[in-house]
């Protein structure tokens, strides 16, 4: 589970190339566009001009890009031609890059044109739980700290975190050991070491914290048909806490990069 520094050069490189497919959605207009054509943007950017591999295409038997999770969807969506983003919608973007052999994960929830408060909310509040995960990190902290930040960030907020799915390590392989729920108790789990890189990517419900998959074998939606939101960003534990390897130019916490 601990990358050597050669080997987090290279993360950080596939991660700030990731980075920049997402600096082009935020340029986007998103209303109009199907999630199949979002799609066939970011794959045409990473493969043409970052000259990367979409690592998602392919894997476990997958035919896209990227995932497209749209508002009841809580994670794994497929993109459509059908599925047309218009005013009011939010939709989560997860997309994996790799370059030189090596794999960074990361994703974002957008909102589409006028959003109503209570979704805007939702989103709000799950990109800060995300932060206050990542901000748990550090050596000798343990996997509950980082849980157990985002479980009470969400609950004081009246929001459910989804228990199904969870961080992960990541490096040559897209997922691997350890894993990083989403919720816990401090001073529990696996203690945190300098060289470990995985996901921090909680999923927010407004309602129940159940999810049900369609029958696409893919598509994971929350079982009371409430509104979800996701944000997701690839880290590596340093000497001195956490460097945020997909981190996104203009972002709050700009700054932890240089903390590698």
């Amino acid at each position: 589970m601990t990358k050597q520094p050669q080997e987090l050069a290279l993360l950080a490189e596939s991660g700030r190339l990731l980075a920049s497919v997402f600096e082009l959605l935020d340029r986007t207009p998103l209303a109009g566009l199907s999630t199949l054509e979002v799609n066939d943007m970011v794959e045409h950017f990473i493969v043409h001009d970052l000259q990367a591999r979409p690592a998602s295409k392919g894997q476990y038997g997958y035919g896209f890009v990227l995932n497209s999770s749209l508002n009841e969807v809580v994670c794994h969506g497929v993109p459509s031609q059908a599925d047309v983003l218009r005013d009011g919608d939010i939709v989560n973007f997860d997309i994996t890059l790799e370059k030189n052999g090596y794999i960074a994960d990361s994703s974002k929830t957008y909102l589409v044109g006028e959003v109503n408060p209570a979704a805007r909310k939702l989103v709000q509040t799950t990109y800060e739980a995300m932060w206050l995960g990542i901000r748990a990190v550090r050596p000798g902290a343990q996997l509950g700290d980082i849980g157990w930040a985002i479980g009470r960030h969400a609950k004081k907020n009246g929001y459910s975190v989804v228990h199904e799915y969870c961080g992960h390590g990541i490096g040559r392989q897209m997922h691997e050991e350890p894993q990083v729920v989403h919720f816990g108790k401090p001073g529990t789990g696996l203690t945190l070491r300098e060289g470990m890189v995985f996901t921090i990517e909680p999923m927010l419900n407004r309602g129940r914290r159940s999810v049900r998959t369609e029958a696409d074998g893919w598509t994971v939606v929350t079982r009371d048909g409430s509104l979800s939101a996701q944000f997701e960003h690839t880290v590596a534990v340093t000497a001195s806490g956490v460097s945020v390897l997909t981190l996104r130019a203009g972002e709050p916490g700009a700054a932890m990069r240089s903390a590698a």
